[in-house]
């Protein structure tokens, strides 16, 4: 064999190997499907069809209280096209199954997120968006404090907190925003709210001393028919997230507010690795600007000031 033929030759036995490891593999999943109620709040015969991985079972799904609240909030609203003055009642959308293509759980297998897509169409075989991360309902706090030696009218003493902890799903491991988390056990939004202040800040705040701020600015607000909840959504073209946002004013000394500043915190156990910062008040759009949910927070609060309600 010349020199040439043989580092040829041996350069494709070495290739080989490499171009066969570096195949995909192909993962099978099983899949079930089963019809459940159409309408959860009250009693029919009508069916939706689901299809689902196998690991999901039809009764864990009815038990999940975000699927539950997204299945009626969802019904509700397009029973209404049935008015004439609906925009759609020419032709209403139906909305005609779900296909679930993912699962996560929680310690414990608690049902945590899904991600499906919902087929919503009319007669004339027009459809609406209906890709759906469910995850539920969380709460977010703006907490206040204040130095006890200045008189509680001085605005310009006011200092927010700000929680620093890594955000994957943004690319982050130095994301700002308020405190925040998800829902109690009790589905209590306000005890969902002294629990996170509890465990991101180490204050202990009572349920009575917390105000919801969107109930609050929506008590004003003429209702529109849809049972939408008394909350922010953050990302209603991708996910029913839906976030209250309660505010906390506390006066402390001094001292006690500069020593949360850096303060480590949070469920280091359960990977949660939050980094305190106390900011201005008058800053906390600037400082906070990347987060929804601080943005909306500071803007509910200047507007319920700016009405007296505050």
């Amino acid at each position: 064999m010349t020199p040439a033929r043989w580092l040829l030759s041996a350069s494709v036995r070495h290739t080989r190997p490499a171009l066969s490891s570096a195949l995909p593999s192909i993962v099978t999943m099983a899949f079930s499907t089963f019809t459940i109620p159409r309408y959860l709040d009250h009693n029919g015969s009508a069916t939706l069809p689901v299809s689902c991985p196998a690991e999901l079972s039809r009764e864990d799904l009815l038990r999940f209280p975000a699927f539950r609240i997204w299945l009626t909030t969802l019904q509700h609203s397009l029973s209404r096209q049935q008015h004439p003055s609906h925009e759609f009642s020419k032709d209403p959308y139906i909305l005609r199954k779900i296909d679930i293509q993912s699962v996560d759980r929680f310690g414990g297998g608690r049902l945590g997120f899904l991600k499906f897509k919902a087929e919503v169409s009319n007669e004339n075989g027009e459809t609406l968006p209906g890709s759906v991360f469910l995850r539920g309902g969380s709460v977010g706090m703006l907490l206040i404090l204040q130095p006890d030696d200045v008189p509680p009218s001085a605005e310009d003493e006011k200092r927010a907190i700000l929680t620093i902890q890594p955000r994957v799903p943004a690319g982050s491991l130095a994301f700002s925003e308020i405190p925040a988390g998800m829902l109690d056990d009790s589905g209590s939004f306000a005890g969902g709210a002294a629990k996170e202040i509890q465990e991101e800040t180490g204050l202990t705040i009572p349920q009575e001393e917390l105000i919801d701020m969107t109930s609050l600015a929506l008590s004003s607000v003429p209702e529109e028919g849809e049972t939408l909840q008394k909350a922010v959504y953050p990302s209603a073209g991708g996910s029913d997230e839906f976030i209250p946002l309660f505010l906390c004013q506390k006066r402390m000394p001094r001292k006690e507010i500069d020593s949360l500043q850096g303060r480590l915190t949070g469920l280091r156990q359960h990977g949660e690795k939050i980094t305190l910062k106390v900011v201005p008040l008058r800053d906390l759009w600037k400082e906070g600007l990347r987060d929804g949910k601080t943005l909306a927070a500071w803007a509910l609060y200047r507007g319920l000031k700016e009405e007296g309600l505050l």
